[in-house]
């Protein structure tokens, strides 16, 4: 086990760096946070309420959130106030590439993978895994990702991602911090081939989304519930208190779906 951990604290000194110069990307309650440690097995929470949603909260620790939104920076999409979202397909930026990696790497040490009955998809109908292993050794991982930039105000739509790619969606959340509602649809919407309008459900699951924090949708997580980011004033609400609204970042790491 230490031999295995060793391993991938040198992975994430490769992907990420020991240090950066851009602390002021990092948002200060994440900052002097202890919950990160180099090298520790990831944490994971399973949101109860929605089979296939797992979060982990402290996936990049502040100085790798700081050389990430460098190199996105260094990219250069998002030199004008009009320009806020770049997608890539196929050929990802390195960081993107490692990014995807670093996923990999936190899914396959975290605790949930130390029963090997767990990793087996079709083993029962409970899973208690952060991916199943039928999306976990797909070659590649992730060969799509977008890159977003939210001022103070913006968010997303309520929407279900395109059936154009595959089960398993991962999205890391960097800067400032947000409430994703997720609220469930009608089953038979998910099918492409029917139409009309879906129907949903009044209930909506929060959840928090710290920066460093990544998020990982499959199965109903992913086809079965809608997800979205409101944040007008009045809807990013966690624990009694209305989140202080910055610039939020978001890389979303999918894979296109094989066509013959």
């Amino acid at each position: 086990m230490g031999e295995k951990l060793d391993d991938e604290v040198e992975i994430l000194k490769q992907v990420f760096g020991d240090s950066s110069e851009d602390e002021d990307f990092v948002d200060e309650t994440v900052t002097n946070d202890s919950s990160y440690e180099l090298g520790h097995i990831h944490k994971w929470e399973q949101v109860k309420q929605i089979k296939g949603l797992w979060l982990c909260r402290f996936f990049l620790s502040p100085q790798q959130q700081s050389s990430l939104l460098s190199a996105i920076r260094n990219e250069g999409w998002f030199m004008e106030a009009s320009q806020n979202q770049a997608m890539r397909f196929g050929n990802l930026p390195t960081w993107a590439v490692e990014l995807s990696d670093s996923v990999y790497e936190a899914v396959l040490s975290s605790n949930h993978m130390t029963d090997t009955l767990i990793v087996d998809r079709y083993n029962g109908d409970k899973i208690d895994c952060p991916l199943p292993s039928d999306i976990l050794w797909r070659e590649p991982l992730f060969d799509q990702m977008i890159a977003n930039v939210y001022q103070p105000g913006e968010g997303i739509c309520a929407h279900v991602d395109l059936m154009r790619f595959e089960d398993g969606i991962a999205i890391v959340s960097l800067e400032s911090p947000c409430i994703m509602h997720f609220t469930q649809v009608d089953k038979t919407s998910c099918d492409p081939s029917i139409k009309g309008e879906v129907n949903l459900s009044t209930s909506k699951v929060p959840v928090y989304l710290n920066p460093g924090s990544l998020v990982i949708l499959w199965g109903e997580a992913r086809y079965h519930w809608k997800h979205e980011i409101n944040r007008k004033p009045g809807f990013q609400i966690w624990e009694g208190q209305e989140l202080a609204q910055g610039r939020r970042t978001s890389i979303t790491l999918r894979k296109l779906c094989h066509v013959e």
